[in-house]
């Protein structure tokens, strides 16, 4: 299924571009360290390593979603003062070993932040 060509065949690369995320007027995340996940014909994603995320402010929720060629996904809600943004970050813990760059990094829902500066590369 991860076959170039195939409708969902996904690649990873490292993103040149510095990805900053902000929530309620507050740094979430920032890194030079991104990697981009591209999938068929999908946009590509941002995937941020955990030690760039100011984990302080996720609270881990019940939720969690299956996906055929990446694995389990496990949920976070952003809190940051009193706002709050309900499952509004993935990550895959155990990734399969096929998309095992991704594993420990963490992708935010572009809707629920407020910006996120830096998008994927288009190279």
């Amino acid at each position: 299924m991860n076959t170039p060509g195939h409708l969902h065949a996904i690649t990873i690369e490292k993103n040149p571009n510095r990805i900053k995320v902000t929530f309620n007027r507050t740094v979430i995340a920032d890194t030079r360290q991104a990697l981009i996940l591209r999938e068929g014909l999908l946009p590509p994603v941002n995937y941020i390593p955990r030690e760039n995320v100011y984990i302080s402010y996720f609270q881990r929720t019940s939720h969690t979603t299956r996906y055929p060629l990446k694995g389990d996904a496990s949920y976070f809600t952003v809190s940051v003062e009193d706002r709050i943004a309900e499952n509004a970050v993935w990550t895959y813990e155990t990734s399969f070993s096929s998309v095992a760059d991704i594993k420990n990094h963490v992708v935010f829902y572009p809707e629920k932040m407020n910006a996120i500066e830096g998008p994927p590369h288009e190279g």
